[in-house]
């Protein structure tokens, strides 16, 4: 069974540099056809796409945060790291690490973490 579990700061305080890990256990980073996935959520605006990072190490973003945004991953470690810079308060939320695969065409978030909430504030 994958697991995947968040990890970093609760409080960040406006224009520092969010940093995230999501640690992947039960399973490989590197399986095919798998990607990593950071999703925000929050209130005001529900669940918003940040980015991920497929098996092979190749990442995509959100044009949104595409400036601002990076993805990469310790194999070693089986880990995920998401940054975000110049952070303000209206990246307050809760920050997920889930799993994506497409099925039959179909594409699936097949495993999530518990999230970890992320205050921007000074």
């Amino acid at each position: 069974q994958v697991q995947l579990q968040e990890s970093g700061p609760d409080l960040v305080k406006p224009s520092q540099t969010l940093s995230l890990t999501c640690t992947v256990s039960g399973g490989s980073i590197t399986s095919m056809h798998y990607f990593w996935t950071w999703i925000r959520q929050s209130p005001d605006k529900g669940l918003v796409w940040i980015g991920r990072i497929s098996y092979s190490g190749i990442t995509y973003y959100n044009p949104f945060f595409e400036d601002r945004a990076s993805i990469s991953r310790d194999t070693s470690k089986m880990q995920i790291a998401l940054q975000l810079r110049s952070v303000s308060p209206e990246d307050t939320g809760v920050y997920y690490c889930a799993r994506y695969h497409r099925n039959w065409g179909v594409g699936i978030y097949d495993n999530w973490g518990q999230g970890t909430q992320v205050v921007v504030s000074s």
